[in-house]
């Protein structure tokens, strides 16, 4: 299959009134998702069965895929608007999560209350090696949601960003995107099916590892990464922590961009601040390359502070760590 992806915005007179519209205004990115309410424990160790331990620290902030590629997005410099369901409107999840969300400046007008139900909460428990383990409780009637109309939601967007497991209420309005020549970036942190609707209706598909090698069914991300590219006419990648990135060229040639070298105090959000950072970049017609780089320091500067997204850089820090060029060595990609 031929590869179409593009780090351009669109073609055409879109891509004309695009630069007209950056000069006036940063790009506003559609973040689609559900928020969550996070509860966050620092501990020691993660407790055996039956037993308790005390945590060191407690803090709860707002979380969430689109939630934190959001706060990620505005931190650096784009507009980010949230769309998504939320609980009922009288719930103190839900108020607290949009008190969070005005004071970071994010749009909130397309959150969609569904009466009754419970806005999805997490238990978060984070290790002295930054690593977190979570518990998390989401209402399936929350997939039930019936997002606003495409002409709303698309007016003055410059990009998608969405995760898989949003496909069942996302899909039609990011095919929609796409026809207009607006790029739909997908964070794939699951396994996701072959024949799912996302996989033509996105121009970015960016794996987490694991969920790259569960989804292609193979054990080697590289191949993987091809297995799926027959497929699907999107650009592919796939996240591998402190290895990097790996990632398929025009020409479908495996190619990596390294990771930044950071102390790592805390992981939670920065896979969510990675794919904000590079879904900014590609508005911003940042060449692919770059724009992982750029999505690389942003998440590893996320990585050195505890908060998750709410510790997420300003554009300056990025700015400064991809001019010192400094980034973890790693093997060349497989063959």
């Amino acid at each position: 299959m031929p590869r179409a992806f593009s780090s351009e915005v669109g073609t055409g007179s879109r891509q004309e009134n695009a630069s007209k519209q950056k000069s006036k205004n940063p790009p506003r990115i559609l973040c689609i998702g559900i928020p969550v309410r996070d509860l966050i424990f620092r501990i020691e160790e993660l407790p055996e069965r039956g037993f308790k331990v005390s945590a060191s620290h407690f803090d709860q902030i707002g979380g969430g895929n689109a939630l934190n590629a959001s706060i990620g997005i505005v931190r650096l410099g784009g507009r980010a608007s949230i769309c998504g369901p939320m609980g009922d409107a009288a719930e103190t999840s839900s108020r607290y999560i949009f008190d969070k969300l005005a004071e970071e400046g994010i749009d909130t007008r397309h959150l969609v209350h569904m009466p009754g139900l419970v806005t999805p909460i997490s238990n978060i428990m984070i290790d002295p090696s930054g690593e977190r383990t979570a518990v998390t409780f989401r209402d399936p009637e929350l997939w039930k949601v019936s997002l606003p109309d495409a002409d709303i939601l698309l007016d003055d967007c410059s990009a998608i960003l969405t995760e898989s497991r949003c496909a069942e209420f996302c899909t039609d309005l990011c095919a929609e995107a796409r026809r207009r020549g607006i790029p739909v970036v997908v964070d794939v942190d699951r396994t996701m099916s072959l024949r799912e609707g996302l996989l033509t209706a996105s121009s970015h598909l960016v794996f987490s590892s694991d969920a790259l090698r569960s989804t292609a069914g193979i054990a080697d991300d590289g191949e993987a990464l091809k297995k799926i590219a027959r497929l699907t006419p999107s650009f592919l990648a796939g996240t591998q922590g402190p290895q990097g990135t790996l990632w398929l060229d025009e020409n479908q040639n495996l190619q990596r961009t390294p990771a930044f070298p950071v102390h790592t105090v805390d992981t939670l959000g920065a896979g969510d601040v990675f794919h904000g950072a590079f879904t900014l970049a590609i508005t911003e017609n940042q060449e692919l390359r770059q724009a992982l780089r750029f999505a690389s320091a942003a998440a590893a500067l996320k990585c050195t502070r505890f908060g998750g997204a709410y510790a997420a850089p300003e554009r300056i820090e990025v700015e400064q760590l991809l001019a010192q060029g400094q980034t973890v060595d790693s093997a060349p990609p497989p063959p």
